[in-house]
Formats: C-alpha cells, sequence, structure tokens
C-alpha cells in the first residue's frame, strides 16, 4: 500500500509493521539475516548485518526509544532528472515524544556507494518535513561493541531472578565501588552477577564503556544517555539530491 509521506508518518504505526522486504543472504558472509529480541517491545526485531545489530543494540537500550522495526517503510521519489527512485531505511524508531529516527547502518563511510549517499541526503530532507530524525552512523566502536553485546546478553527479565534481588544490588551501589565487591556484599556472585548485569543493561547501574568490562570496574548509580549521545552520526557528503514527490 502506497501513501503520501507526509500523511503516513502521522497516521502509520510503523514499529508495529514487517520488514517490507527480506534482508538478502549473501553467500561467504560469516552473519546473516537474523532477529534481535527487544527488552524496550518484548518482540523481534529483522535485523541483516552485524552493524545493524550493534545500533539495534544502542536503540534497545535509549530510554527515549519505545518501538523499534526493521525496514517498515520504502520511500519512492523522483531525482532531479525526473528518474523514479526508491530506499528502504535499515531500521525505525519511535521516540517517547511521538517523532521517530529512520537508521542506515553501513558497514563503512562509504558503504553503498553514491546510490546509498544521494538517498541518505534525501532521507534527511523527507524526516525533516515530519519532524523526525534521519542517522547514518560510522560502526561502533569495536570496544564499545563488545561491552554492550555482553550487556545485551542479559537484557531479558529473567536475569532480574526477583525484585528483592535487584534491590539488593542497587543498594550496593548507592556508592560507587568495584564490582565484584559490592556483588559479593549482596550474595553468590553466580547468582548475583546475572542481576548486576541486568541493571546494568537498563541504565539502573553504569560502568564506563568506552573501557574493558571486569570484575573491578567501578561501579556506580547510573542514567542511560540517549543513543545520540552514546553514537555520534557519521558524516556523509552531497551526491546527488532531487525534489521529495511520491510516485504515482
Amino acid at each position: 500500500m502506497r501513501e503520501r509521506w507526509v500523511d503516513a508518518a502521522v497516521t502509520v504505526a510503523f514499529e508495529e509493521l514487517e520488514p517490507v522486504s527480506a534482508f538478502p543472504v549473501v553467500p561467504g558472509r560469516r552473519w546473516g539475516p537474523g532477529l534481535w529480541w527487544s527488552a524496550t517491545t518484548g518482540r523481534h526485531v529483522a535485523s541483516g548485518s552485524n552493524a545493524m545489530r550493534a545500533q539495534l543494540m544502542v536503540l534497545d537500550r535509549d530510554p527515549d526509544v519505545v518501538g523499534l522495526a526493521g525496514r517498515p517503510v520504502r520511500l519512492h521519489w523522483y531525482d532531479e532528472q525526473g528518474r523514479a527512485r526508491s530506499w528502504t531505511p535499515q531500521l525505525f524508531a519511535r521516540r517517547v515524544d511521538g517523532t521517530a529516527l529512520l537508521v542506515d547502518c553501513p558497514s563503512h563511510a562509504a558503504a553503498g556507494g553514491e546510490r546509498a549517499l544521494s538517498a541518505a541526503v534525501m532521507m534527511e530532507r523527507v524526516c525533516e518535513q515530519v519532524g523526525w530524525i534521519y542517522r547514518r552512523p560510522e560502526p561502533l566502536d569495536a570496544l564499545l561493541a563488545a561491552n554492550l553485546r555482553w550487556l545485551a546478553g542479559y537484557r531479558h527479565p529473567r536475569n532480574q531472578v526477583r525484585p528483592a534481588l535487584t534491590a539488593a544490588v542497587l543498594e550496593a551501589f548507592a556508592c560507587p565501588r568495584p564490582l565484584i565487591e559490592g556483588v559479593e556484599a549482596v550474595g553468590d556472585p553466580i547468582e548475583v552477577l546475572p542481576a548486576a548485569f541486568h541493571t546494568l543493561w537498563h541504565g539502573h547501574l553504569q560502568v564506563p564503556l568506552d573501557k574493558p568490562l571486569h570484575e573491578r570496574v567501578l561501579v556506580r548509580p547510573g542514567t542511560l544517555p540517549s543513543s545520540e549521545a552514546l553514537t555520534a552520526a557519521g558524516p556523509h557528503r552531497e551526491a546527488g539530491g532531487g525534489r521529495f514527490r511520491e510516485v504515482p
């Protein structure tokens, strides 16, 4: 179904939609399409690459994000030469204020070539039309990505174990202290560490994610940064252009 963009942006709950097309399987690559279980929504989100899964981790942990979907919309327009063009942003994120993000997740700055860079310019324009934001961030720093992957392994509510244990973990780190000291003050690390990592994922506690996680890492009470603060958007150069107009 096609709708005018400015109307669809207001009326369509893109976060509820399935992908408009499947992510491709590329022979010989070590990764492939898959599903990410979202702690934000309690549902699976389609993903197509390691870079995309990394950005899903960031968005899933963002306190301003309340909905997520993979490839839920394809946009059509004509370029300056009158040629029909289309683009399918890889991720959609609904924000708590009702606005949204469209996100592409390149594996490197020039990924996708001129077509992707031209589409990025157009995505910025159409998002600006409706008060949304478009991002084409650079890949996550390897250490940041590794730390987020570790904490993401404890994002499911089952790692909370029980509310009383979570409360004890938060109390143990009311003042900053090394991870293992606070955990051992609560009880058996085998039981307590999953609850501690769960609270770290959800931002109730915090550690420096730009440094290796280890048992002596300093843990303190936390407030989650937004995804925009955690990852800087990568630059893209102006390539092509056009006027936005729906294809009839």
